[in-house]
């Protein structure tokens, strides 16, 4: 198992247990729980796959990505705290999810041989868009198209500068773990400091 694997593992688990907490909030059974994490930690890697025409999609046939959704479902089902701090937990996970979803998305584009840009896109996708459909299903406004946030955004930056530190010949693991922080740190900064994107 390579470095890019383990980091997509991680991510797997970090946005299961988003979903999980997610769930938990709506007051959801056992069952809907497994549904919102799946749908977190899954959605936006398929439809990356889907739109590079990768086959067949990431999860297909990984016990092991599957077990980690299960996994985190019934550590979340055990976890009690309170409304104010289920809400942190899951932005501060949802972060992390998001810097390492990012990188593991623009890896396997630039693997695909997608272009530069394109990859970037498909980053950003990748991290996001399973957010999107989790919050769909919980009737919520999703966080990608709140106003003003830098969700996709922070998403973006960081995956710029992934990909022109790879253009400067950065070591490969070092970069992806820059760009993984940089996704974390710009996201809870702009929430922190209320940094917000000007309207249409």
């Amino acid at each position: 198992m390579n470095f890019i694997q383990v980091i997509m593992y991680c991510g797997i688990f970090v946005f299961a247990g988003t979903g999980a907490l997610k769930a938990r909030t709506h007051q959801m059974d056992i069952f809907g729980g497994f549904v919102i994490a799946f749908a977190t930690a899954y959605g936006g890697g398929t439809i990356r796959d889907l739109l590079i025409g990768a086959h067949p999609v990431n999860w297909i046939n990984d016990y092991l990505a599957l077990g980690l959704v299960v996994g985190a479902v019934i550590i979340v089902s055990f976890f009690e705290t309170n409304q104010i701090r289920f809400r942190r937990t899951i932005f501060f996970t949802d972060a992390i999810g998001l810097g390492l979803f990012t990188v593991t998305g623009i890896e396997r584009s630039l693997a695909a041989t997608i272009n530069d840009g394109y990859a970037v896109i498909m980053g950003v996708i990748t991290a996001t868009f399973g957010g999107l459909l989790a919050d769909i299903l919980c009737g919520e406004k999703p966080d990608l198209l709140k106003r003003g946030e830098l969700y996709a955004t922070a998403c973006a930056i960081g995956g710029v500068i992934y990909i022109l530190l790879k253009k400067m010949g950065i070591e490969y693991n070092l970069g992806l773990f820059i760009c993984i922080c940089i996704v974390v740190g710009v996201r809870i900064y702009s929430i922190r400091n209320r940094v917000r994107l000007p309207e249409v």
